[in-house]
């Protein structure tokens, strides 16, 4: 179903329609107005470790093209952009002096927002931890924490007044396994301690930035955004169903288990307690604090099989082959069904508040031709997911909006400039911008929106 008023129609009048970036992504400007290097900065400057040994100095310049940017948002008609705060422009070392002007740039973008009536979501940490942290043991280290809870504080205190939702991080699962235990981001750590340390002190930081917030802000409601995974055993087999569960606890269960529950999977426990780094008394407490909202990140399902391999560690898994033969550009299989399923099944395994799709998009790097971006199957991967997202709603699910990834094609991390996830085209040599068939579909959609009601849902 891509009619967009037929499609609009499936959906409360009061769902929200959004676009989303992160800082690091589209920026640019990494050494303007007292702005010091993060760990990724860091990283682009390593041989083989990101495409082309491309990097953020510039990316979409958006930095210095905030107002058109803004303008380019408010054109699609949306009614929300989902953002994130570059820390290492906030407090540039992590820990010690405050930036102002770092400050004032958060600042004009909100307001920004707010003189077009966009709703402002707010992520404080998109992956770019000031490198000067990266000497105290980053991530693996619990002092972190606490330098992002005043982070947190600091920021809040400034700017929380005109946001309408802030989240604390945006997919730890990123930042802890694929950059301390895989090595493909920053800092690029392959060490299972590390990672385990990395796990609990993001988790120790989340629930200190959420007291941060409402420190400050007590009504401005504050979340977390999780790329959840749905994971598909590779057969029927019980060695593969196990290994299944295995992989969900490992991957989804150690977030949302601490989170929701007040405690880490027993399965995760059992494998790998031994290692983890002292949780102290009320470390689970703090973390555990209710939440008003949560982010659900979705681009692909995940599909294992048993590792059978004597001494695999945890959780002993190999990769199984995709079920659909539609794949995006990056190699991710398509498979919307995937989504129902895993907000089905967090939602049978723990007590969520309301759900905002705070990402999900597809990686198709047509060109601009004549003028025009013709990028249906970006179109037609969107409809789908929100089809599924509208089944949901009927199903009683409270979701109550969705961010299209991205608002324009940016630094696409260790794959630098060579994957576009944008329903805006961005010619980096030029920084124009060009409205992809996908933008201007999801426009058309957008401006259904808010509507009182669909009887009269001719707004737009």
């Amino acid at each position: 179903m891509t009619d967009p008023k037929m499609l609009a129609a499936r959906f409360p009048g009061d769902f929200v329609f959004g676009v989303a970036t992160a800082a690091f992504q589209i920026e640019g400007a990494s050494k303007a107005d007292g702005r010091k290097p993060s760990i990724w900065d860091a990283f682009c400057n390593m041989p083989g470790r990101v495409y082309g040994r491309h990097n953020g100095d510039v990316a979409c310049d958006h930095y210095n093209r905030l107002e058109e940017d803004l303008d380019l948002i408010q054109s699609l008609g949306v009614e929300a952009y989902r953002f994130s705060i570059a820390w290492p422009r906030i407090i540039p070392e992590g820990t010690g002096p405050i930036n102002e002007k770092g400050l004032d740039f958060y600042d004009r973008l909100v307001d920004g927002l707010k003189a077009r009536n966009i709703k402002a979501f707010a992520t404080l940490y998109h992956w770019d931890l000031p490198l000067m942290l990266a000497g105290d043991g980053g991530w693996t280290a619990r002092q972190t924490a606490y330098a992002f809870q005043r982070y947190a504080k600091t920021t809040i205190a400034r700017i929380g007044d005109r946001l309408d939702a802030v989240a604390t991080f945006n997919e730890p699962w990123c930042s802890v396994w694929l950059s301390h235990l895989y090595g493909i981001h920053a800092p690029g750590e392959r060490n299972m301690d590390a990672a385990l340390n990395a796990l609990h002190f993001t988790n120790l930081a989340h629930g200190l930035g959420v007291s941060a917030v409402r420190s400050e802000r007590p009504d401005l409601p504050v979340g977390i955004v999780l790329n959840a995974h749905q994971i598909y055993p590779g057969s029927d087999t019980a060695a593969d169903v196990a290994a299944a569960q295995r992989a969900f606890d490992f991957n989804n269960g150690v977030f949302f288990g601490p989170i929701f529950k007040g405690e880490y999977p027993e399965s995760f426990m059992t494998a790998l307690g031994g290692r983890m780094p002292a949780i102290e008394p009320g470390d689970m407490e703090t973390i555990a604090q209710p939440l008003d909202w949560w982010g659900l990140n979705y681009y692909t399902p995940m599909r294992v099989h048993d590792d059978p391999a004597p001494g695999a560690e945890f959780p002993a898994t190999l990769p199984a082959a995709p079920v659909a033969d539609i794949k995006t550009d990056i190699g991710w299989e398509v498979y919307a069904p995937a989504l129902g399923d895993l907000v089905r099944k967090l939602n049978a395994d723990y007590h969520l508040p309301e759900c905002y799709i705070t990402e999900n998009g597809a990686c198709y790097n047509m060109s601009v031709e004549e003028g025009v971006v013709d990028d249906q199957p970006r179109l037609d991967y969107i409809a789908e997911h929100l089809s599924v997202t509208a089944d949901l709603i009927s199903e009683g699910y409270p979701m109550r909006g969705y961010f299209a990834w991205s608002l324009m094609d940016n630094f696409e991390w260790a794959e630098g400039y060579k994957m576009r996830f944008g329903i805006v085209h961005v010619d980096y040599e030029t920084q124009v911008r060009t409205v992809k068939k996908s933008g201007e579909w999801y426009a058309r959609l957008a401006g259904e929106f808010p509507a009182g009601n669909h009887a009269s849902s001719a707004k737009g």
